[in-house]
């Protein structure tokens, strides 16, 4: 963990160093009772779950107070990461599927996390307001953006715009074609040096 996600986050307290040095056996653990992560992903856990939430992060300093829904948030990326690195601001972890969010709750109280909270249903049918929606490719990002609009606040007193931050792989051209005056598309291999990052990509699209 320290050479993998200190490499490009030097600056991590104590605690959140002990945090993220935790999380592998933790879900090591989970994932024997409830199979959230498959056991490729297990064996490159910082690269591919941790280092990839963390792209955000790289990417937009989110502002103390800010208020964060992970849709979709599977096992709990890139909610869980996301939240030790930023401790003043509040994560939402939202997902359909009961036993998901049931390993989701077991981390956040191993890791003692009390700026995250978890809702299990269908985004459709939630109606909170958040400053900033993250998600890892649920979905087309067309049926994601009319799926999560409404539960975007409209103010904002921060320099970075409320909005979506997506990430994603792959060719976009044709899925982001018609938000290509709006949406904003970073490669995460910009600043991670690792081939796994080489077609990944962060896409913010501010409301």
């Amino acid at each position: 963990m320290r050479d993998t996600v200190l490499k490009y986050f030097p600056n991590l307290s104590d605690l959140q160093i002990e945090r993220f040095a935790c999380l592998k056996d933790l879900y090591t653990e989970w994932n024997s009772k409830i199979n959230v992560i498959s056991r490729k992903d297990i064996d490159n856990f910082y690269i591919h779950h941790v280092l990839h939430s963390l792209a955000i992060a790289k990417k937009f300093d989110l502002p103390d107070n800010s208020l964060v829904i992970d849709v979709g948030t599977g096992g709990g990326f890139p909610g869980i990461p996301l939240a030790i690195i930023f401790p003043r601001s509040g994560f939402t972890l939202l997902d359909s599927i009961e036993k998901k969010i049931k390993v989701v709750d077991g981390i956040k109280t191993e890791l003692s996390l009390g700026n995250v909270k978890t809702i299990r249903t269908r985004i459709e049918d939630h109606n909170g307001k958040y400053n900033f929606i993250v998600s890892r490719a649920v979905t087309n990002f067309a049926d994601f953006v009319k799926w999560t609009t409404k539960n975007i606040t409209p103010e904002s007193d921060n320099d970075i715009k409320n909005g979506i931050i997506y990430l994603k792989g792959g060719d976009l051209t044709e899925e982001l074609s018609a938000f290509r005056n709006s949406v904003r598309i970073f490669d995460i291999k910009e600043f991670y040096s690792e081939p796994y990052f080489e077609t990944k990509r962060i896409v913010y699209l501010p409301v």
